[in-house]
């Protein structure tokens, strides 16, 4: 925005060194500015649709009786992260080497990070990442690695490995954050002195923090038999060496900086 003063005569909007408006002039043909003139001391430049193209510096000069005054304004243009190229699915043999490509264009620039997925729940390069930036693959598992469980000796081989391209600055824009859910909550089932597992799917930008209540009593990792594994879409609460009193409703907190949601199930 920018307003005239008393006895101003004239003003002009200028990206750069190039003039898009002189007066009541348009100079550029971009059919998307225009001059919003809300009364007679308003001179406020308007851009449509603005794309990346429109980011960088705009100027105001006013005109007035004894000497011009100018206004510097910086419009940031923000696009979200999507990869633009990445690798096709791919086999190796186990021992050998493989690349995998993955390129990302946005702005902020984003880095690339990678995520290995195993039924474990274990992954590595954890981060936040906008939804439509996620791509999946094969990847045969190389010398020391242990096959997945289930499936076919072909099947057996193959884990999901995840690329993400996601944004590694501290503050998050809120363009870019998702509120966070829960997805799933599952129990392995229990017996009395065995162990227990539940399961807890979340998503969310930035990445939910997870917490566990049994009733309205909030778990503590290491105590009463309880571990707690947390990662960034993931949350795994296991029993070990179940007695009676770990017998309850078990709650499930997913949060981050959009809000909180929760999700309950029994174990029994």
């Amino acid at each position: 925005r920018c307003y005239l003063e008393d006895g101003a005569s004239k003003g002009a909007w200028l990206n750069r060194s190039s003039i898009i408006f002189a007066g009541s002039d348009k100079w550029s043909v971009d059919p998307r500015v225009s001059i919003a003139t809300a009364n007679r001391r308003e001179y406020s430049l308007q851009i449509q649709d603005v794309d990346v193209t429109d980011d960088g510096p705009y100027t105001c000069s006013v005109q007035t009786q004894h000497t011009p005054r100018t206004m510097q304004v910086h419009l940031t243009v923000q696009v979200s992260p999507k990869i633009f190229r990445i690798s096709s699915d791919i086999t190796v043999n186990e021992g050998s080497n493989v690349t995998l490509v993955c390129l990302a264009t946005g702005k902020p620039e984003p880095s690339i990070s990678w995520r290995h997925i195993s039924p474990s729940g274990e992954s590595l390069g954890m981060g936040p990442a906008a939804p439509e930036a996620l791509q999946k693959w094969w990847l045969v598992p190389g010398a020391g690695e242990e096959p997945a469980p289930g499936g076919g000796a072909e099947e057996e081989q193959r884990r999901w490995v995840t690329c993400l391209s996601t944004y590694q600055c501290p503050l998050y824009n809120s363009f870019f954050s998702v509120a966070p859910t829960i997805q799933e909550l599952k129990s392995s089932g229990v017996v009395l002195g065995g162990n227990g597992l539940i399961r807890c799917e979340g998503a969310g930008v930035p990445a939910p923090v997870f917490e566990w209540y049994k009733g309205e009593r909030k778990l503590i990792n290491g105590q009463q038999g309880i571990t707690i594994k947390n990662y960034s879409t993931r949350s795994l609460l296991t029993v070990t060496n179940v007695t009676e009193e770990h017998f309850g409703n078990y709650t499930c907190v997913a949060a981050n900086k959009l809000g909180t949601t929760n999700a309950s199930l029994p174990l029994n």
